[in-house]
């Protein structure tokens, strides 16, 4: 095995940034537990106090500790003494920090201001197992706009939106309605990485939901791509699948600001099912004849 003190901190960091990648939440203890040990002097503790007489279980209980103890080998007695165990980490409840994401992102008064914010933000546990913040980027003058629902592994590497595979993707869906990546402004409904691209729960898309609206906002898009199943059902609620939301154009409202909106299969369907892609192109070509409109 090896330890952590062998590594370097270039390898150590590599190494934390690989378990991230991999979605590892949690280290282990320095020391092995026998954590059945642990559970049989549990269960004894309790059998103890039904059976013993109320004024003897004190001293019972210690009795049958030892007595599970001494039952642990030799070499193992350290590792069966029960771990201290650390005390919790502070966290903000949701609600405050929805309100407190509310007023950051409220204050915000360009794009580069709301970047800001997002960065001092610290609401959101998202953020603490994320490389990078993960912001808007493109052309917000353009009057288009594209959302996806979160960074995968290449965007939180690379901190920016539609990096690697999917963005290769995006491009070539954008060059087939004669758009390129600089044309349009991309961004993501959740701006950090989750552990190992799970969903978001609700709560974390709540407390992300402030920010991706003024963006919305700020950019005054006419026109808004919504990509996958995720994002779709973030802007317009329900529980609908995408192959029931796509293709149909929608009001998105955020902070005052109305755009027509239109939800398609994200780039990734595409490359894990190629069938979608005739879906996708409906729907790009209703797109694009929206954006001639």
């Amino acid at each position: 095995m090896i330890s952590a003190n062998h590594l370097s901190p270039s390898e150590l960091a590599a190494l934390l940034a690989f378990h991230a990648e991999a979605g590892v939440e949690w280290l282990l203890e320095e020391e092995p537990v026998d954590r059945l040990a642990e559970f049989e002097a549990m269960k004894a503790r309790r059998a103890e106090g039904r059976t013993a007489p109320q004024a003897r279980q004190p001293a019972a209980a210690g009795a049958q500790i030892g007595r599970a103890q001494s039952q642990v080998p030799a070499g193992r007695a350290r590792d069966a003494a029960p771990v201290p165990v650390a005390p919790p980490s502070v966290a903000i409840p949701d609600e405050q920090a929805i309100s407190e994401a509310r007023f950051a992102a409220e204050s915000a008064r360009s794009l580069a201001e709301l970047r800001s914010a997002m960065e001092a933000f610290a609401g959101c546990n998202l953020k603490n197992s994320a490389r990078n913040l993960v912001f808007a980027e493109g052309n917000a003058a353009s009057g288009i706009m594209i959302i996806g629902p979160m960074p995968y592994g290449d965007d939180d590497r690379d901190a920016r939106p539609f990096a690697g595979r999917h963005g290769d993707m995006l491009e070539r869906m954008l060059a087939g309605i004669g758009l390129s990546r600089d044309d349009v402004l991309l961004s993501n409904a959740v701006p950090w990485r989750p552990p190992g691209n799970r969903v978001p729960s609700g709560r974390e898309a709540d407390i992300c939901r402030p920010f991706i609206e003024r963006q919305i906002a700020l950019a005054e898009p006419r026109h808004v791509l919504l990509l996958g199943n995720f994002t779709a059902r973030f802007f317009y609620g329900g529980s609908e699948t995408i192959h029931q939301m796509r293709g149909q154009w929608r009001e998105l409202a955020a902070g005052g600001h109305v755009a027509a909106a239109m939800a398609t299969l994200h780039p990734l369907d595409l490359i894990t099912a190629p069938i979608n892609k005739r879906f996708a192109w409906r729907d790009l070509l209703a797109f694009k004849a929206k954006l001639g409109g």
